[in-house]
């Protein structure tokens, strides 16, 4: 079986959309497990009615501890973190299973084509999966709103550094693939959400997402707020 954890902050709009796709997946051997920070609009209704398990703190607000939550109820041999804002394509359960347990991986990340995509958001896609696959056996990384991850592999690191403010995921990914094989799945991209680049802009964001890699790629742990990236902080 396969746990899926969702961590959210007010995801009444998005929330709906992912769980609809996971519902419509081939495979169903799933669990699904939203871990809520808090959240005040009817997010936790949500997740209760569609049949998820729900889970809630009300002190922490930040995705580490909200994944790491989800993952110590996890009954699931693997583990798959997605962002609530995310979408999964047909068949990309059977098909990121498929190619994780091919290639006896321990933990992978995906490639990603935004949602909503135009020819910007397609060069900026670009030039993320180009860096993911140029890092991938050199200091990985990956994108949080798509890991997946045996469980035993996520218990032995204590999963993901509760401390780092900014640029968890790829810590989180650094460490698992010091202890296990890590690939970037190749079978199916993440539906990754456009909606910071639409609020913030395209340009500003990319630049944030490059500042955020200069500073693992030199193996520093963000733990202030060298940029503005707050969870939560976009409900449309």
């Amino acid at each position: 079986m396969i746990s899926i954890v969702i961590p959210t902050l007010n995801e009444e709009v998005y929330l709906p959309r992912l769980i609809n796709s996971i519902k419509k997946q081939d495979y169903l051997d799933y669990e699904i497990i939203v871990s809520d920070g808090g959240s005040s609009d009817k997010t936790p209704a949500i997740a209760k009615e569609t049949g998820c398990i729900f889970i809630v703190d009300n002190i922490h607000h930040h995705p580490s501890w909200q994944r790491n939550g989800g993952a110590n109820i996890a009954h699931g041999d693997l583990i798959l973190f997605l962002d609530a804002d995310t979408v999964l394509q047909e068949n990309f359960l059977s098909l990121a299973i498929s190619e994780f347990n091919e290639k006896k991986l321990d933990v992978a990340a995906f490639y990603v084509q935004f949602n909503p995509n135009c020819f910007l958001y397609s060069f900026f896609a670009l030039v993320v999966n180009s860096l993911a696959l140029f890092r991938q056996l050199i200091s990985p990384i990956g994108i949080g709103a798509g890991i997946i991850v045996r469980n035993e592999i996520n218990k032995k690191i204590n999963g993901f550094d509760t401390e780092i403010l900014l640029a968890e995921d790829y810590d989180y990914c650094s460490r698992s693939a010091k202890i296990g094989k890590f690939r970037m799945i190749r079978s199916i991209k993440l539906l990754y959400s456009s909606r910071r680049m639409e609020n913030d802009g395209a340009f500003k964001t990319l630049f944030k997402w490059l500042k955020m890699g200069l500073f693992t790629l030199l193996n520093i742990k963000i733990k202030k707020k060298i940029v503005e990236y707050d969870f939560g902080k976009f409900k449309k």
